[in-house]
C-alpha cells in the first residue's frame, strides 16, 4: 500500500445506528428461527424517544415485532426514560409483504437486487483482517463488557472509537493515534474518564496485539463530557455504518448495506461469499493480501462479475489462485446461500463490531 498511515473506526453496540441494526437483524433472526425460507428487507430507524419499522417481509412465522424490539433495545442497556430514548420508547410498525415484482425473481433462484460486493483479507492480524478495523473494534467491544459486566460501573451504552496505524513499506509498524468517545455518568470526573479509559481499555486492547501508545497520543471525549447516549443525541439508522461493518475503509465496499436483508439478497450474502473466498485465499497461502470482486443482476442466479486482485503478493500462479477460487465455492445465489448454510437465525452476532474477522460465522471458515 502507499499510505504511510491509515485510520479506521468503529461503533459501540449501543451507537444510534448499530441500535437500528440490531433491531432489524433481531426481527430477521426471529423470522429465520420459524421459517427458514423468510424473506426480508427491514429498515429500523431510532431518534429521540421514538422508534419506527420500515421495509417488507415475506413469511410464514408469527412475529412480535414489538416484543423483539423493546428487548433488543434493553438488551443494549437502554432501559433508562431519563436518557429520552428506551425500551419503553413508542414504536411506529410500517412494515408491509414484499413486493411482488421482487419476489417474482426471487422465487426463480435469482439475486434479490442488482449490485456489487467486495470481500477482502490479508495478514495483518490474526483474523485476517486490516490492523486498524481491527483494533477499533476491539477497544468498542472492550468498552461494552466493561459497562456490562460492572468493571467500569460508570459507563452508559454508546461510544465510538477512531485508530490510526503507521505502516512502513506495506506492514504496520505503531499505533499512532487512538480516540475514543465514552458516554458516562455525571458524576464522574473528566480526569477520572481519561484516566481509567487509558489504562483498563486502551492500554489492555494493545497490549493484546503487542502495541502501545503515549498519553499525548490518545483523545478521549474531545469536546470534553458526554453524558447522553444513544438517539437524543444523535438518530440512527439501519446500514449507515456500511464502512464500519466492512473494512474500516482499507478496501472496497460494495453498493449495499447488510443487517436486516436476509441471505437471498446478495448486498449481504454476495459479501460473506467474498470474504470466505478472499480469506482462504489468504490462508492458504496463495497470497499475503487478496480482494475479491462479484456482482449481480436482480432476478439472476449467476454473478455477472467474479474477480480478484492479490496485489501482486501472489505466491503462485494467478492461474492457480483462479482455479481454486472457482472450485471453492458456488458463487451463485443458491450457491452461496447454501454453501455457507446461511438460513439460520445468526445475524445478531454481525450487528457489532463489523461482519468480518469473527471464527464463529460460517464464512471465516478455513476450508
Amino acid at each position: 500500500m502507499s499510505y504511510q498511515i491509515f485510520t479506521s473506526e468503529s461503533v459501540a453496540a449501543g451507537h444510534p445506528d448499530k441500535i437500528a441494526d440490531a433491531i432489524s437483524d433481531a426481527i430477521l433472526d426471529a423470522a429465520l428461527a420459524q421459517d427458514p425460507l423468510s424473506r426480508t428487507g427491514l429498515e429500523t430507524i431510532v431518534g429521540a424517544n421514538k422508534i419506527g419499522l420500515f421495509g417488507e417481509i415475506k413469511t410464514k412465522a408469527d412475529l412480535d415485532f414489538e416484543k423483539i424490539t423493546r428487548n433488543t433495545v434493553a438488551k443494549l442497556g437502554y432501559t433508562n426514560s431519563d436518557w429520552n430514548f428506551s425500551d419503553k420508547s413508542p414504536i411506529d410498525n410500517n412494515i408491509h409483504k414484499q413486493s411482488p415484482e421482487i419476489a417474482q425473481g426471487v422465487d426463480k433462484d435469482g439475486a434479490g437486487d442488482q449490485g456489487m460486493m467486495f470481500g477482502f483479507a490479508c495478514r495483518e492480524t490474526k483474523e485476517l483482517m486490516p490492523l486498524p478495523i481491527t483494533i477499533a473494534h476491539r477497544l468498542t467491544q472492550a468498552l461494552d463488557e466493561a459497562r456490562e459486566s460492572g468493571q467500569i460501573n460508570w459507563l452508559r451504552p454508546d461510544g465510538k472509537s477512531q485508530v490510526t496505524v503507521e505502516y512502513k513499506d506495506g506492514k504496520p509498524i505503531n499505533i499512532e493515534k487512538v480516540v475514543l468517545a465514552v458516554a458516562h455518568n455525571e458524576d464522574i470526573d473528566e480526569n477520572e474518564v481519561r484516566k481509567t479509559i487509558k489504562t483498563e481499555i486502551i492500554d489492555k486492547v494493545l497490549e493484546k496485539y503487542g502495541y502501545k501508545i503515549i498519553e499525548n497520543n490518545v483523545v478521549i471525549n474531545g469536546t470534553g463530557t458526554w453524558h447522553i447516549p444513544g438517539p437524543d443525541t444523535d438518530a440512527g439508522l439501519t446500514g449507515r455504518k456500511i464502512v464500519v461493518d466492512t473494512y474500516g475503509g482499507y478496501a472496497r465496499v460494495g453498493g449495499g448495506a447488510f443487517s436486516g436483508k436476509d441471505p437471498s439478497k446478495v448486498d449481504r450474502s454476495g459479501a460473506y461469499a467474498a470474504r470466505f473466498l478472499a480469506k482462504n485465499v489468504v490462508a492458504k497461502g496463495l497470497a499475503d493480501k487478496c480482494e475479491v470482486a462479484l456482482a449481480y443482476v436482480i432476478g439472476k442466479p449467476q454473478p455477472l462479475m467474479k474477480s480478484f486482485d492479490t496485489f501482486g503478493t501472489e505466491t503462485v500462479s494467478l492461474k492457480e489462485i483462479h482455479g481454486f477460487v472457482d472450485n471453492l465455492l458456488d458463487t451463485s445465489v443458491v450457491g452461496i446461500i447454501k454453501g455457507l448454510d446461511l438460513r439460520r437465525p445468526m445475524y445478531s452476532k454481525t450487528t457489532a463490531y463489523g461482519h468480518f474477522g469473527k471464527e464463529s460465522l460460517p464464512w471465516e471458515k478455513v476450508v
